[in-house]
C-alpha cells in the first residue's frame, strides 16, 4: 500500500468532530440511502458478464486483492506458515500466478507469518482491538494494536464499538479510531495501515453504514471494511455499494482516497467479479488496485485458482487440486 500512508484526520473536519452534537448533526445530515434503489442498482451490476480476456485479467486482479485469512481459535504456527507460503505462490505449478495482497491473522501469529513472508511483498495484516466483538477497554485495544505492530504487522484491522455507535456516542467511536491509528505508528516514523471494520450486519440500516464510513474516514482510517466474517450477514453487494459511494464522495470533497474491503461470504470467482464490476462503476478504476480494494476471504482463492486453470488449460481442476485452507 502506497499513498494511503499520508492519510490523516483532515483539519477541515475539526469543527465537525468536536463533540457528539456536532458529529450527530453532520452524520445525520448526510443524504439518506434509498434502500430500494441501492439494492436494485447492486442487483443490476451483479448481472454484468465479461468476456474471456477480461475475465482472465479480473481473476488475476482478484487474486492480487485477496487478504488470505485464518482467524480461528485452532490456528497453529504450522497452519499460518502453510497459508503464508500459499499467499506467495498460490499455484506452485504456475509461476505466472500472482501472489495475494496479504495474510490476515491474529496478533500472536504475526511473527510466524512475517518470518515466512519476509520481503516477498505480501503484507501481514493483524486483527486487533478485541476482535471480533470490540468489547474491551481502550488501553487493552491499544496494547493489542501495538503488540501486532511491534511483531511486524504491515496492516491492522480494527473493529469499531458497535454499541457506542448505535447509541449515538459517535465521538467515542471517532476518538478510538484516532487513538488506534496513532498506535499503528512505528519507531522509524512509518505506520501500519489501518482498516476499520464496521460489522455491517449489526449496523441495521444503510444510512448507518454511510455514517460509519464517513466517521472512519474523518478519523484517518486507510480502509473501511464491512465485516469480521463472524456475523451474518457479512459482506453484501448493496452494503459495499454504499461504502464505495462514500469513498468516492470523500475523495471528491477532500482529495484523500480511502480503500474498501468487503469481507465474509465471498467464495466464488463469480462473486468476486461482481464486486470488481461494482468498484469500476461506482468508485471508478482508480480503486481497481490492491492498494484500494481488498477481499477478506479464506475460501475465495481456491475458486479463483480453479477458474484460472480452466481459462489457461480448458480443463477444470478438481476441488482438491489446490490446498484447502
Amino acid at each position: 500500500m502506497a499513498s494511503a500512508a499520508s492519510t490523516q484526520p483532515s483539519a477541515q473536519f475539526a469543527d465537525i468532530t468536536r463533540n457528539d452534537d456536532t458529529l450527530r448533526r453532520f452524520l445525520h445530515g448526510l443524504p439518506g440511502v434509498d434502500q430500494v434503489g441501492a439494492e436494485a442498482r447492486a442487483a443490476s451490476l451483479g448481472t454484468r458478464s465479461i468476456k474471456t480476456t477480461a475475465k482472465a485479467w479480473a481473476i488475476d486482479l482478484a487474486i492480487r486483492m485477496v487478504d488470505l485469512t485464518t482467524l480461528e481459535g485452532q490456528d497453529t504456527p504450522g497452519k499460518v506458515r502453510a497459508l503464508s507460503a500459499k499467499a506467495m505462490h498460490p499455484d506452485p505449478a504456475d509461476s505466472t500466478c500472482p501472489a495475494t495482497a496479504a495474510v490476515c491473522v491474529y496478533p500472536d501469529m504475526v511473527g510466524v507469518a512475517k518470518e515466512v513472508l519476509g520481503n516477498s511483498g505480501v503484507n501481514v495484516a493483524a486483527v486487533a482491538t478485541a476482535f471480533p466483538s470490540g468489547r474491551a477497554a481502550l488501553d487493552i485495544k491499544l496494547a493489542d494494536t501495538q503488540d501486532a505492530v511491534q511483531a511486524g504487522a504491515d496492516e491492522v484491522d480494527m473493529v469499531i464499538d458497535r454499541g457506542a455507535f448505535l447509541s449515538g456516542r459517535y465521538k467515542q467511536v471517532y476518538d478510538e479510531i484516532v487513538a488506534v491509528r496513532e498506535a499503528c505508528a512505528r519507531p522509524d516514523g512509518s505506520s501500519a495501515h489501518l482498516k476499520v471494520i464496521f460489522e455491517t450486519g449489526e449496523l441495521q440500516t444503510y444510512d448507518n453504514v454511510r455514517r460509519a464510513s464517513w466517521l472512519a474516514m474523518m478519523a484517518g482510517g486507510h480502509f473501511i471494511k464491512t465485516s469480521t466474517g463472524k456475523v451474518q450477514p457479512a459482506a453484501t453487494l448493496p452494503v459495499t455499494l454504499v461504502m464505495l459511494e462514500a469513498v468516492r464522495d470523500f475523495r471528491e470533497q477532500t482529495g484523500v482516497q480511502i480503500g474498501v474491503k468487503p469481507a465474509g461470504g465471498i467464495r466464488t470467482s463469480k462473486d468476486a467479479i461482481k464486486y470488481l464490476v461494482m468498484v469500476n462503476e461506482i468508485a471508478g478504476d482508480d480503486w481497481l488496485d490492491p492498494d484500494w480494494f481488498r477481499f477478506g476471504a479464506s475460501t475465495l482463492l481456491n475458486d479463483l485458482l480453479m477458474q484460472r486453470t480452466k481459462l489457461t488449460t480448458g480443463v477444470y481442476s478438481g476441488p482438491d487440486y489446490f490446498t484447502l485452507d
